[in-house]
């Protein structure tokens, strides 16, 4: 068996409530062949993406993160808010919490990632430690921690996977409270040629961080990080709640640091990083699919017939 072959098989495996929708949709659009009846999966899938994209708002415009922050979505992406975002995320397997925002993704047909936004509700952290860390203390952590969570990955049915080098080595900048590192994710056992990668952007504010995380192949991803350092850029706490605003007397200090982000201590402890199985193999592997034509009709959709700007009723 090929390694794309492998990925396919796992995609279906993971995907298969998303799956089967993306070859309705092809299928529908691309040939005159009878409709076949919806099995309540495909029905799920297809009721989610529709709302998706009606939903779906096009950069230029301003997205609230909570209360906290807003982000300037650039011309050129859009924005599946937090209801919509959450049902798509669903008919994937993947559950969110209350720190999911949404989804941004880009409009243009060739490209193939997401980015999921979240807002977590940590308390001010510490930053200090940035200075003095080693990248290979951290990528040992993140090995260990990651590790440590296919115990769950197999309770779930989950591969099992492994971190294996640096994608980009954790750099972050103390003046705009901005972090970036990102880490090559292989399936654990048998070939894994195009692995996914996770590309980990995050904002400090004073209670909290904004956290913008792009999934997408290792293949791609010196293509997609130009538009993951944009989108970082274009997020700004609102008055009263930047990094500065912290207040030593009243405010909550996180559990933990900025290292905690990075090597897996929070993953431990909070589940932050429990998730990026998921969201490696079921997203990345996706992409695969959908850059091979399968998924061509849902984004022609959702990216074309999709979206609205603010105020434009749905």
């Amino acid at each position: 068996m090929s390694a794309r072959t492998a990925q396919r098989r796992l995609a279906v495996f993971l995907g298969a409530l998303l799956l089967g929708w993306l070859g309705v949709a092809s299928a529908q659009e691309e040939s005159t062949a009878p409709e076949q009846p919806l099995t309540p999966a495909q029905q799920a899938s297809q009721t989610a993406w529709k709302a998706a994209g009606a939903a779906m708002i096009h950069g230029p415009s301003t997205i609230d993160v909570r209360d906290e922050a807003k982000i300037s979505l650039p011309a050129g992406y859009g924005f599946i808010p937090r209801k919509e975002a959450a049902q798509v995320m669903r008919v994937m397997g993947n559950t969110t919490g209350e720190q999911f925002v949404g989804l941004i993704l880009p409009l243009a047909e060739e490209q193939q990632w997401f980015v999921a936004v979240e807002y977590i509700d940590s308390g001010y952290i510490k930053d200090d430690e940035a200075k003095d860390w080693k990248a290979d203390e951290l990528l040992d952590s993140l090995k260990e921690g990651t590790e440590a969570a296919n115990e769950d990955r197999a309770k779930l049915g989950i591969p099992a996977i492994q971190v294996t080098r640096w994608i980009e080595k954790p750099a972050y900048d103390n003046r705009t409270h901005r972090l970036v590192w990102s880490a090559e994710v292989k399936l654990k056992e048998g070939a894994d040629n195009d692995p996914g990668v996770n590309y980990n952007t995050y904002v400090l504010g004073r209670t909290g961080y904004v956290s913008l995380n792009l999934i997408t192949a290792e293949a791609t991803v010196e293509d997609d990080k130009p538009a993951a350092k944009q989108l970082l850029a274009a997020v700004n706490f609102n008055e009263g709640k930047t990094y500065a605003d912290f207040k030593p007397s009243t405010d909550k200090v996180a559990a933990y640091g900025i290292a905690a982000l990075i090597a897996g201590v929070a993953a431990k402890k909070l589940g932050l990083l429990a998730v990026i199985g998921v969201f490696i193999v079921k997203f990345a592997k996706v992409f695969a699919l959908a850059a091979a034509g399968v998924g061509g009709g849902v984004w022609r959709w959702i990216k074309g017939r999709g979206g609205k700007s603010p105020g434009t009723p749905a």
